[in-house]
């Protein structure tokens, strides 16, 4: 079976969204119709929208028009196959968002109650943390009820809020484009990144020695993976070249599987026969290749097994020479080092690369421990700045937000 129609639409306009789930909840207020165009909003920046309805909600729409819309089931009532797990446990989606919201589901997610598919979605959310972004819709009476402003009060530092529109004494339910802003802008979008083209390598390369076995490196691609998801929350057309990591490639990017350090090296040098704005190079290449690979694989009874390597070519070095105006980010890496040294290595790094920023690491012994965290340092022309020790997602937004900070005076030279 091919995939529903609707999907068609799907990162149209931009894929800051892609590989997002997003819960859209809509309750019984008369602005339930424009939920519609809120979830194709989302759609075409590459959303997966899942429905909830409440009674009041179908009682105006059918559920068959939301499925329509977004080509998921829609959540109506829940059964045995516990709906409201599936959508609302710790990381089953990204976002959950009521549009429009009434004073009624304000009110019950306040108080815990939880007898309605949309106020038990929300209590399993609430709980497991899931971000949750309210659309208040409601006669302006209703909203200055000291009850509805109490709910409010406790819930404004747990949940995000888009202000209602007082018109004509009703607060009305936002546009559905300012709901698609926040959220875009929730996610990371940014106005400095946006439309950007971005060329990131990430991941290990693997260099054969025979037809079966190879050398390489433990890189995970982690942070390059996570550095490309970034940059396409951000908005950036993203082109992602990735070695043989474990990591699974971001959505909405574009992806090229390479093996060797000679498929990356020509990965690179085709990709930029096109010009991007800005090239991040985070794969750890491998220094070293043998110098003739056996053509059939080496006999495993041999006492002993010379291997004669030679050095790769750094491909930060030939960047430059390529596009020289592009903003160039390179990666260092030692192993326990002071931080001086560090420093002094990939100001080194800089120099004869001509690179715009090195992003330095130690990954000895601290960083074995535990490879999920890390310290980066970002050293640039002026200054050098650390990131102290971090998950790598939130390694991957410091580096990000580095980026973003600098491309501003790179762009305006």
């Amino acid at each position: 079976m091919g995939e529903h129609p609707s999907l068609d639409i799907v990162s149209s306009d931009g894929t800051e969204l892609a590989g997002k789930k997003i819960v859209l909840c809509i309750t019984g207020s008369v602005a339930a119709y424009k939920a519609i165009e809120l979830a194709r909003l989302f759609m075409r920046h590459g959303a997966n929208v899942i429905c909830v309805t409440s009674n009041a909600a179908t009682d105006l729409i059918k559920p068959s028009y939301f499925k329509w819309a977004t080509g998921n089931e829609v959540i109506t009532k829940l059964t045995g196959d516990l709906e409201h797990i599936k959508v609302a446990d710790y990381k089953q989606s990204d976002l959950i968002v009521v549009y429009p919201c009434t004073a009624n589901t304000l009110g019950k997610l306040a108080n815990g109650i939880d007898d309605t598919p949309i106020s038990t979605v929300l209590s399993v959310g609430f709980g497991s943390k899931i971000p949750i972004v309210i659309s208040l819709a409601m006669h302006q009476a209703m909203y200055e009820n000291p009850s509805v402003v109490k709910n409010i009060e406790f819930l404004k530092d747990k949940v995000d809020f888009i202000s209602p529109q007082f018109v004509e004494d009703k607060a009305k339910a936002a546009e559905p484009e300012e709901v698609l802003d926040f959220v875009l802008k929730k996610f990371g979008v940014s106005q400095i990144l946006r439309g950007k083209k971005i060329l990131i390598t990430a991941g290990p390369t693997v260099e054969y020695i025979d037809p079966v076995r190879v050398i390489t490196n433990q890189s995970t691609g982690r942070t390059g993976v996570l550095l490309a998801s970034e940059f396409v929350s951000a908005g950036s057309k993203v082109t992602l070249i990735y070695g043989p990591g474990t990591e699974l490639p971001p959505k909405g990017a574009k992806i090229i599987r390479v093996e060797t350090s000679n498929e990356m090296r020509d990965a690179l040098k085709k990709e930029m026969k096109q010009k991007f704005d800005i090239v991040i190079l985070a794969a750890a290449v491998s220094d070293y290749t043998p110098e003739k690979p056996s053509k059939i694989k080496i006999k495993s009874y041999l006492p002993n097994l010379n291997l004669k390597l030679k050095r790769v070519p750094k491909m930060i070095n030939e960047i430059k020479k390529i596009q020289k105006d592009v903003f160039l980010v390179g990666f260092k890496a030692e192993t326990n080092v002071s931080r001086q040294a560090l420093i002094q290595s990939s100001r080194k790094k800089m120099i004869e690369s001509r690179a715009d920023m090195i992003v330095a690491n130690d990954i000895g012994l601290e960083y074995k421990q535990n490879s999920n965290k890390n310290n980066v340092i970002i050293i640039d022309s002026k200054k050098s700045i650390e990131s102290g020790r971090k998950d790598k997602s939130k390694i991957a937004r410091f580096i990000r937000n580095e980026i973003e900070k600098r491309i501003q005076t790179h762009n305006a030279r």
